[in-house]
């Protein structure tokens, strides 16, 4: 994202280039009208000019055409195209909302997913207002290497008091960001938490956990800089496969352990009872609407025209979602003998988290890599989160946060220092790169499980986390909200 930023700078630079030859083109268009008017005949063939108004002045006269003005004209033009550029892919990472509220329903029972539309809804809605509060400044203010402490209550103002739009387009590109780490949990705590509950710790995570976590690898896009990025090696995520992806996992991780199992999960002798989600339309629409919001999310993180790179990392984006389907869909058929496609899509979105951190800094072919072993670990981590009791009814621990590790970790295995526009396989990152990215999912994961362990802890002896046996079973639409999501289903689930 930092060298997406900055790459403004370059695109100018083409653009003055440009800008020159435009100039010279006309300049010889104004000598070939010069000796076409002196031409006698020419002359002749001309209109009648039309005397000047004897009040015209010198000051009135338009300015003549130069370099300089070129320049500044082309410079606002890629200024603005980088800031529409920006705002695009946050309305695309924003309608990623609606799908993971569409995966986590589908991956549910009915009973449940009036719950899920609201906690989808209201975390991006109080998410915004915390992390423009709070959150933002945290992450972006003046800091000191662990937190910032500047830039609260954004105004968007400069220091004259004008409008600043880059501001603006930064803060929205951003706020999505945050909204998408809170949201992750929501998966992996559905159909047992209380509403109240989920709406404090939603507070919590885009004030505290995220805003915190973000500025280590992100700070330093507006002062300094955060000491993970201010290594000798300095850290890669370009786009969050740890920074949002793997911080939201580890605090759902928390999150599901405090919890609890849903009940009957799990039988007496230790073994999984498949709690079967109710829609897979609905979840396999989810998965495309998320699929499609990842353009703005890598893509869009080069926040600018950036010489047009962010083609290239659509592609690794692309071929990492459908290496990590391909990957899981196999697994999953050789596991349990059938094509799972359950597994096939999270198997999408392991591929998706995976290259969220090296989209940027790999070849398409590695980029391929990435996500066929992601689809891999994403199964195994599923099979092993049951086996260890942890429920988690969408795969969110294993898909953001495993995943999202693996992604982080093969930013050092697979980048290449320069793009070299070829499609071989690349192990660029060397020994020091390697070290910095477990440096950093080492940290991301003490903190971000660190932290929410402790605002669930808090949660749970002080207002309670999870609903009682009787609402469990009832369902949370109609003891949380006092709705059904539908209503003329004649039927009541009981499991």
């Amino acid at each position: 994202m930092k060298s997406g930023m900055l790459s403004v700078l370059s695109d100018i630079s083409i653009l003055r280039k440009g800008g020159l030859i435009l100039l010279l083109l006309m300049g010889g268009l104004l000598a070939t009208q010069s000796t076409f008017a002196d031409d006698p005949a020419a002359e002749s063939a001309k209109p009648e000019e039309v005397a000047p108004a004897e009040d015209a002045t010198a000051e009135e006269a338009e300015e003549p055409l130069t370099l300089d003005s070129v320049n500044t004209s082309i410079g606002t033009v890629v200024f603005e195209v980088g800031l529409l550029w920006t705002c695009i892919a946050a309305f695309l990472v924003f309608f990623m909302q609606a799908g993971f509220a569409l995966v986590e329903a589908g991956f549910t029972r009915s009973k449940n997913a009036v719950n899920i539309i609201m906690k989808n809804l209201m975390d991006f809605s109080i998410g915004s207002i915390s992390f423009w509060l709070v959150g933002f400044g945290l992450m972006f203010g003046a800091t000191n290497g662990y937190f910032g402490t500047t830039d609260f209550f954004v105004s968007g103002l400069d220091k004259d008091g004008n409008p600043d739009n880059w501001t603006f387009a930064f803060l929205l590109f951003q706020t999505v960001f945050a909204a998408t780490a809170a949201t992750i949990v929501s998966g992996a705590m559905a159909e047992r938490t209380k509403f109240v509950s989920y709406l404090v710790y939603t507070i919590a995570i885009t004030v505290i956990v995220y805003p915190i976590a973000g500025s280590w690898a992100w700070g330093g896009l507006y002062h300094g800089g955060g000491w993970l990025e201010n290594l000798d090696t300095p850290f890669i995520d370009f786009a969050g496969s740890t920074v949002v992806h793997s911080v939201g996992g580890w605090a759902a991780l928390a999150g599901a352990i405090v919890l609890g199992a849903r009940k009957g999960k799990y039988r007496a002798d230790g073994s999984v009872n498949p709690i079967m989600g109710h829609s897979m339309p609905l979840a396999a629409l989810g998965v495309f609407i998320l699929w499609l919001g990842w353009f703005g999310f890598n893509p869009g993180s080069t926040t600018s025209l950036d010489g047009g790179n962010f083609a290239r990392v659509a592609v690794t984006t692309n071929l990492s979602a459908v290496g990590g389907c391909v990957s899981a869909l196999i697994t999953g058929w050789i596991m349990f003998g059938k094509p799972d496609v359950s597994l096939a899509l999270n198997g999408v979105l392991a591929g998706l988290v995976s290259i969220t951190a090296p989209c940027y800094n790999v070849s398409p072919c590695s980029s391929l890599c990435i996500g066929l072993i992601g689809g891999v670990i994403c199964v195994f981590s599923v099979v092993m989160f049951d086996k260890m009791k942890i429920d988690d009814p969408v795969g969110a621990i294993s898909v953001h946060g495993v995943c999202g590790a693996w992604g982080t970790l093969s930013a050092g295995l697979f980048a290449q220092e320069v793009f070299g526009g070829t499609n071989g396989l690349f192990f660029g990152g060397g020994t020091a790169q390697l070290v910095t990215q477990v440096i950093g999912i080492v940290a991301y994961f003490v903190w971000a499980f660190g932290a929410s362990l402790v605002i669930f802890l808090a949660i749970k002896y002080t207002i309670g986390l999870r609903v009682s046996e009787e609402e469990e079973l009832r369902g949370l639409d109609i003891t949380e909200h006092g709705m059904h999501a539908y209503p003329y289903l004649q039927h009541v689930e009981s499991n």
